[in-house]
């Protein structure tokens, strides 16, 4: 079921997250969001996946993905240097291990961008992970985003829909959702779950040595967010 609020807890107000995930279906808008937040609030550090998937128009190799050939993601499968991996619409997906390691051990905010498959491994590897959903405002409003990207046949958008309805079944596995209706609205709720402020918008005890990271290192627009503590 799509979720009918804007924001939802189901494991309690937020608290700063070393690890941050956002997953949710194909087509919601995650690049998206990411790119925004990107752009925003670039001391949020932002792990970038390695794909077997061809680059659309516009994207760069290391920028939007490490773009790889199958052998290639086979050898860093082999060595160990994916902290997970799933295989998405006929295309792998990973995540270089070593680089979040590093964020983890530094104390400094990270957030993955991966598919609902990658978030529960993550889980499994790092219990402390704060899990956040994207999820559509509706199915029909999935279903014309995916349609209206005119980046992939008919058969493969067709794939992307039915395997959406499985990652949407997944929504309550995750620690919060945020409902897609604005790219500007959800970063910046990211950003605040990312810095942990609670729900009057004040900081939590274990920001402590992040707390000049909002205000000096994002933009003012994003400043100021709220967070309600919503029933489940």
């Amino acid at each position: 079921m799509l979720a009918a609020e804007s924001r939802r807890f189901r494991r309690g107000p937020p608290a700063p997250a070393q690890l941050t995930v956002l997953s949710g279906p194909s087509g919601v808008g995650k690049s998206t969001v990411v790119a925004r937040l990107r752009a925003d609030c670039p001391a949020i550090w932002q792990s970038i996946s390695v794909t077997t998937r061809p680059p659309r128009p516009g994207e760069i190799s290391g920028r939007e993905y490490h773009f790889v050939s199958e052998p290639e993601f086979d050898a860093m499968t082999e060595q160990g240097e994916l902290l997970e991996s799933a295989r998405f619409a006929g295309y792998r997906y990973g995540t270089p291990r070593r680089p979040v390691e590093e964020k983890i051990g530094s104390g400094e905010p990270a957030l993955l961008e991966i598919d609902v498959a990658g978030a529960r491994q993550v889980r499994a590897v790092v219990p402390g992970a704060l899990l956040v959903f994207l999820a559509p405002p509706s199915w029909a409003e999935l279903e014309r985003r995916l349609v209206s990207r005119n980046t992939e046949s008919p058969d493969k958008v067709a794939r992307r829909l039915e395997a959406a309805k499985g990652e949407l079944a997944a929504e309550d596995e995750f620690d919060i959702t945020l409902v897609n209706t604005s790219v500007e609205d959800v970063c910046a709720q990211l950003v605040a779950l990312i810095l942990g402020q609670d729900a009057n918008g004040t900081p939590g005890d274990a920001r402590q040595g992040r707390q000049s990271l909002h205000e000096s290192q994002c933009n003012s627009e994003l400043e100021g967010t709220r967070w309600q503590r919503l029933r489940p």
